[in-house]
């Protein structure tokens, strides 16, 4: 007796249909079996699918069962099968019949007494199970609002594996979920921090529009207790919202590694905080079977890695070439998995040991060579990855204490976004979005100096010892200003200003 359905599983936060052939024999008392390139949580699934079949009323077969899932060259992990596999045993035992099942993909995690526990990755599943042309999904209950969010397939949730067995037969109607995601995203899409909380640092949320309008990375540097975190936390309420396939593609990378909350949808920009001691592997990404780091959790937002010269030197080196590339490739035996990882880097440091070297409120303690070995943790090459460097005086009595307005976030927003719409009709369709990730030769064609801009630039070359990145960084950042300024042509005063914001480049 066979019985066929659909399942997924994830190869990173890719979903993959899956078919799972579940055959009962007619005679043998051997241990079922399950086949297909399973992991552990999935060999080990037969018991709780035998404990959750019982415990729902029906009888568990006596003799062998063999569980194939197919394809058989693709790894199949997670609990997510557990359903799919007590609904095909059911279904082979014709404990239920049901015609409509090869239309449906189904996922979800069981529970001894059969209820149905939610799983990571659903969105991906649901995803996927869409691309294929199946028009309905079976998820737990808990999983429902992530689901419903992909459009044209009908999501139905189980709350226990007698309820989704009795649907299948069509003894028990279900029905399907609805979000509305305009509105959700409009619900989820508030932030609770605000730049007019900020006192003073007009210098530097000058430097943070810039770097919002244009997609830079920004490494602040300045003693303790300046504002440099509670500045990089609201950077994120200044960057254009969401759009729609922003939102699902941040939303797949959560829900795959577990971080998704009870709303079921990501409306804002993520903000990722790594501490210090974080390892290569947690930023980036790995494990046996590869999930992705704090790269690809900022996609479509920012990673804040504050005390930036406190990271070991090779966890740094490994995040230059996900800043190039907007992606990271984590590669095994086995094969290798990609991850979205388009994010703005915003780091921040002390300027030296002890924090205090410039500050004008207290004395630093440090040596020279204390203070040139600190700064030589941040490598020549990942500076030069790094568009803008500023600095972050402390805070003055009569600042902080100040009534004065300032900008706050939504003000901010809009000059940004009416930059980045000057960009969007710059580059039309191609792969360029942002300034900040113009090729070479787009620097060539969107970036003509006339004469006093190209001595400017000649000069800060000469004298820094600037690299042919870091030109094309001063240059992409000079054509950013030009545009928060409404002005066609890159000029003198603004590659001036892009110039003061390389304060750390040095001979390399």
């Amino acid at each position: 007796m066979l019985g066929k359905l659909y399942s997924v599983t994830l190869e990173g936060i890719e979903g993959i249909i899956c078919e799972v052939e579940v055959h009962i024999k007619r005679s043998g008392f051997e241990k079922s079996l399950i086949v297909g390139l399973p992991d552990t949580a999935v060999k080990e699934s037969i018991e709780r699918v035998q404990s959750a079949i019982t415990n729902s009323g029906y009888i568990y077969p006596k003799t062998k069962s063999v569980i194939n899932l197919a394809p058989a060259d693709v790894k199949k992990i997670g609990p997510a099968f557990d359903l799919p596999i007590a609904i095909g045993i059911l279904l082979g035992t014709r404990a239920i019949e049901s015609p409509v099942v090869k239309d449906f993909v189904v996922v979800g995690e069981l529970a001894l007494d059969g209820r149905v526990r939610p799983v990571n990755g659903v969105l991906s599943m649901t995803m996927a199970a869409q691309a294929a042309g199946f028009k309905s999904m079976i998820v737990p209950l808990g999983n429902v609002r992530e689901a419903a969010v992909v459009d044209g397939i009908e999501v139905f949730g189980a709350g226990s594996l007698t309820q989704a067995a009795s649907f299948l037969a069509g003894q028990l109607a279900l029905e399907s979920a609805y979000v509305d995601i305009d509105k959700l995203l409009e619900q989820v899409g508030v932030y609770d921090v605000d730049f007019a909380d900020v006192k003073g640092q007009e210098t530097v949320k000058r430097a943070l529009t810039i770097a919002a309008a244009g997609g830079h990375n920004i490494l602040m540097l300045g003693p303790p207790g300046a504002g440099k975190t509670m500045l990089a936390q609201r950077l994120a309420t200044i960057l254009p919202p969401l759009g729609l396939i922003e939102s699902l593609e941040t939303t797949r990378i959560y829900s795959s590694v577990g971080l998704l909350d009870s709303k079921g949808l990501i409306a804002t920009r993520p903000v990722r905080t790594p501490h210090h001691t974080a390892t290569g592997a947690a930023l980036v990404g790995g494990g046996t079977n590869p999930r992705c780091g704090e790269l690809s959790l900022a996609h479509n937002g920012i990673l804040f890695l504050d005390e930036f010269a406190e990271f070991p030197r090779h966890v740094l080196e490994m995040i230059r070439q996900p800043l190039e590339e907007k992606k990271v490739t984590v590669s095994r035996a086995k094969g290798s998995v990609t991850f979205p990882a388009n994010f703005m880097l915003v780091a921040a440091t002390n300027p030296c040991p002890c924090g205090y070297f410039g500050s004008m409120q207290k004395r630093c303690k440090c040596t020279p060579n204390q203070i040139e070995r600190y700064m030589a943790r941040i490598s020549g090459p990942m500076l030069d990855r790094i568009d803008i460097h500023i600095d972050v005086p402390s805070v003055t009595f009569s600042k902080l204490r100040s009534k004065q307005s300032t900008y706050d976030s939504a003000a901010i927003r809009r000059e940004v976004m009416a930059s980045r719409e000057i960009q969007k009709v710059r580059f039309g369709e191609k792969k360029t979005t942002t300034n900040a990730t113009m090729t070479h030769r787009q620097v060539g064609k969107y970036c003509q100096l006339d004469t006093p801009a190209e001595m400017i630039l000649k000069n800060a070359m000469t004298e820094f010892g600037l690299s042919a990145r870091a030109h094309d960084k001063i240059c992409k950042v000079a054509r950013t200003i030009a545009d928060l300024a409404g002005q066609e042509n890159v000029g003198a005063e603004h590659i001036a200003e892009a110039v003061s914001y390389r304060k750390l480049d040095r001979s390399l």
